[in-house]
């Protein structure tokens, strides 16, 4: 019988004839026959991939259902309508705009296959390691995405853009898929569409932007909340950053002269932003509040709130709003007349009401009429606090760094070498707290201060005078972290939405953690019988006061030499305590409260702030003046603002 030791196989594998180790080394036709088995198979799957999706029905972006907010008590609050997009033909949309979207959207459009391989593969890879995803995506995709698919970031979804996108690309021609795209982008301001967006922007048809104003437009589709100029000076420089980049990309590419770029050197600068009649009075400010949480909280952006769809359930008290709103328009009303005084021009009042049990914002306050004031000055950090902060200080000086407290605010005036802050902050006094500073530490202050509920971000420089309140806190989060005080030290982090569905879905990203002991509770309570005396002192005495019901609050003096007024305010309920701070900072206000118990966390700590602000003005306007000779530098006028709410029915 013959060996079969000269017989081929037809996979020679393992190799014959070699030993050891190289007879499991693959030859170099079988790693091409593995490579070619390899492509074709993949070549196979996206055949039939190919075959099997089919370019969906376009999604009706005018048809999406209006997304509806709520109060508290689930009534409605206001409905957010249809999405605000007219379709124009091309012949409608300069050239130069078209330039500057292809120029700074994707260069090769015109030649491109209608995908980018780089784009999506990087898209992929960052899906799978949980990371952002970025941008990359031909006109095409971003067509496709915005008429065909939805906004989810999903593998399948970056599979379906990819192959749908290539059959657009042969089946649409470049002028038809560039007119969808023009006609379907999100351009911010609640504008899809170009159109639109040459109407919210600056007050024109599409067909009527010069090159300039173009350039900026086509600057928006990079992300309109980091490129929209209007809404701050850091997205102001970017957005003129990218506008300029624009122009000169034209040049390089060949479709703006050099001498037709010279005569854009002046930014385009946009209509200011406006809010829909819809939004009038509070509303504006309360969605607005609302929609930053909601975007901190689950990712969405302004582009996905704005396709609609939504049922969002807030935690704005609809009476107390309106209580809140009555009273600032009152006092106002009685002691700032611009008519009189030259001083109580420009005059802006800003509110929060924060729930201490839980951090639910019931209430607040952000300006006139959020149509014509759109600056929500309940949620601004641009107004100094100026002794409302100094409560903070007082807490570290009574918070040990191990945790531990001090027997009592004395033996921690001892242990620290500076007379009672306690004391200091009842007769407005600011060595003792700038020295506290340099004994206890400016960064143990602030630390304390942001754990509190301070935001890190509106912290100020730390110097000297930082303990006297040079940080520009919103009066949401000085609500915030007052309410530590009157909770025995626990902080619940604010909140604005208890609830969202989408489609009749719940929208994860509301789950609210437990109060977290952020000081210790018998230092919350010093803190607090500490500020009682001001509490009195502001508003009126035990046997002779105007308001009657304890209070725990704070003020500023009419000493402070910055420019701004605070009055931070809580009603007690635990007994006779009353709280209060006198101030000598920019703003002053200082609520102490007693240590309530547990249960004692339904009455709303309410902040109140009062400055200067003239629009276009770089910064806020001394208050000297403000209300006449009798108001302190206008210290007076928020107490009175904080009294006429709680008062009110």
């Amino acid at each position: 019988m013959k060996g079969t030791k000269g017989r081929r196989r037809f996979i020679d594998y393992p190799r014959q004839g070699r030993q050891g180790p190289r007879r499991w080394l693959p030859s170099w036709r079988q790693w091409l026959s593995v490579v070619a088995l390899g492509v074709g198979g993949l070549a196979g799957l996206f055949a039939v991939v190919y075959a099997k999706i089919d370019i969906p029905g376009e999604n009706t972006l005018a048809g999406q259902e209006a997304t509806v907010y709520y109060w508290a008590d689930g009534s409605q609050m206001v409905s957010v309508g249809a999405v605000n997009r007219q379709n124009v033909t091309l012949d409608k949309v300069p050239d130069s705009v078209e330039n500057s979207v292809i120029a700074a959207e994707n260069a090769t459009f015109y030649s491109d296959a209608g995908v980018s391989l780089q784009g999506i593969g990087r898209a992929l890879v960052n899906m799978v390691s949980g990371e952002e995803t970025q941008g990359g995506s031909t006109i095409t995709q971003q067509y496709v995405k915005n008429t065909y698919l939805s906004q989810d970031q999903t593998v399948t979804r970056k599979v379906k853009e990819f192959i749908i996108s290539l059959k657009v690309s042969n089946q649409k021609s470049k002028q038809e898929i560039l007119r969808g795209y023009l006609n379907t982008s999100w351009f911010g301001r609640n504008s899809y569409g170009i159109q639109a967006a040459a109407h919210t922007y600056y007050g024109i048809d599409a067909k009527d932007l010069n090159p300039s104003q173009g350039a900026l437009l086509a600057a928006l589709l990079k992300g309109s909340e980091q490129y929209d100029p209007g809404l701050s000076e850091a997205n102001h420089r970017r957005a003129e950053a990218r506008w300029k980049w624009i122009l000169d990309r034209q040049v390089t590419t060949g479709k703006m002269t050099g001498q037709e770029r010279a005569k854009y050197r002046t930014f385009p600068e946009p209509r200011g932003i406006s809010k829909p009649t819809s939004q009038a009075g509070q509303t504006g400010y309360l969605v607005d509040v609302a929609n930053k949480f909601i975007k901190s909280g689950t990712g969405l952006t302004d582009k996905d709130l704005a396709r609609g769809g939504y049922r969002i359930h807030t935690t704005f008290d609809k009476k107390r709003t309106h209580r809140l709103e009555k009273a600032v328009r009152d006092v106002r009303r009685e002691t700032v007349d611009p008519r009189l005084r030259a001083a109580d021009n420009y005059v802006e009042v800003g509110a929060a009401s924060v729930r201490p049990k839980d951090g639910a914002i019931v209430a607040l306050y952000g300006g006139a009429d959020a149509t014509r004031h759109f600056s929500n000055n309940a949620d601004t950090t641009a107004v100094p606090a100026g002794s409302a902060f100094k409560p903070f200080v007082l807490a570290a000086a009574l918070q040990r760094p191990d945790g531990e407290p001090a027997d009592t605010a004395e033996q921690a005036a001892k242990k620290t070498g500076f007379a009672d802050l306690g004391g200091a902050l009842m007769t407005a006094q600011n060595p003792p707290f700038v020295q506290a500073g340099q004994r206890i530490g400016l960064e143990r202050i602030r630390d304390l201060a942001v754990a509190t509920g301070l935001r890190k971000e509106s912290m100020a420089r730390l110097e000297q005078t930082f303990p006297l309140g040079t940080s520009a806190p919103s009066a949401i989060r000085m609500a915030s972290a007052y309410t530590t005080f009157a909770n025995g030290g626990l902080h619940a982090d604010p909140y604005a939405v208890s609830e969202m569905t989408h489609d009749g879905r719940s929208v994860s990203g509301f789950h609210r953690p437990e109060p977290v002991q952020v000081l210790d509770a018998g230092v919350a309570q010093q803190v607090s019988s500490v500020l009682e005396g001001v509490g009195w002192r502001t508003l009126g005495t035990p046997d002779g006061a105007p308001f009657q019901q304890p209070v725990a609050a704070g003020r500023t003096e009419a000493g402070d030499r910055m420019k701004s007024a605070w009055f931070i305010g809580s009603p007690s309920a635990a007994g006779p305590d009353l709280g209060a701070v006198p101030g000598t900072g920019p703003g002053d206000g200082v609520r102490p409260e007693p240590a309530p118990d547990p249960g004692a966390g339904s009455e709303p700590t309410t902040a109140v702030t009062m400055f200067r602000n003239k629009p276009g003005a770089p910064e806020l306007l001394p208050m000297q003046g403000v209300g006449g000779s009798g108001t302190g530098l206008g210290t007076s006028i928020p107490p009175k603002i904080w009294q006429a709410y709680q008062q009110g029915s």
